[in-house]
């Protein structure tokens, strides 16, 4: 990870411990964190992916269910396009949606359970399904794996479809540091619908925001 303003350089909180907030809810996104990313053997496996489960975990549970939303990246049953030679790259992972490679890993297992889960067969996940999820006016905190690739992949078309997006960095793991950093880098140049955060500054963006209606 890299030096900076906050952990990997992400904007730290101001004196209302809030920066970056709009004046909605916040919802936090949790990319992507499934055991096809985090097993040592896995030939996708995020580095850092252990140190950023504890930091995930932590604002999933400030956040609630109501305001958490775990996404799932699966490998298409029939690939199609451009599709067809990334996946004679990588035939490890034409496995089916239910395969344990493609659960939510143990660790968040419980939380994921009782908040809303997207799945799709896309690096990104911005579209309705997300969307859906994500009110107008709303934050839209990003967590996950990986940085370089889900998280940024859905972190520039909601920005471009006018949500405020927060990338929190030490919430995040990319392919390698370099590219953890680069990811971040590309993010930034999207502020202010953008930008990277500590996690501090996005346990006071859940605390001051409000959670939807009963």
């Amino acid at each position: 990870m890299t030096a900076g303003g906050g952990a990997d350089g992400a904007a730290p909180a101001d004196e209302h411990g809030a920066t970056g907030a709009t004046p909605g809810r916040a919802v936090l996104v949790v990319i992507d964190m499934q055991p096809v990313f985090a097993d040592e053997g896995s030939p996708w496996a995020a580095p850092r992916f252990a140190e950023a489960l504890p930091v995930v975990r932590s604002l999933a549970e400030r956040a609630g269910a109501d305001r958490t939303v775990f996404t799932r990246f699966v490998a298409p049953e029939h690939p199609e396009g451009a599709w067809v030679a990334y996946y004679a790259d990588w035939p490890f992972a034409l496995q089916p949606e239910d395969a344990p490679a493609y659960a939510v890993v143990p660790e968040l297992a419980d939380l994921a359970a009782d908040a809303a889960v997207v799945t799709a067969t896309t690096f990104g996940k911005w579209g309705p399904d997300l969307a859906a999820h994500v009110g107008p006016g709303d934050t839209m905190l990003l967590t996950g794996v990986s940085t370089d690739c889900c998280v940024l992949s859905t972190a520039l078309p909601a920005a471009d479809a006018g949500v405020a997006v927060r990338v929190v960095a030490e919430a995040c793991a990319g392919a390698d540091d370099t590219s953890h950093a680069r990811a971040l880098d590309a993010i930034r140049l999207y502020a202010p619908l953008a930008d990277v955060i500590d996690a501090t500054t996005a346990g006071a963006i859940l605390a001051t925001t409000t959670a939807p209606p009963a």
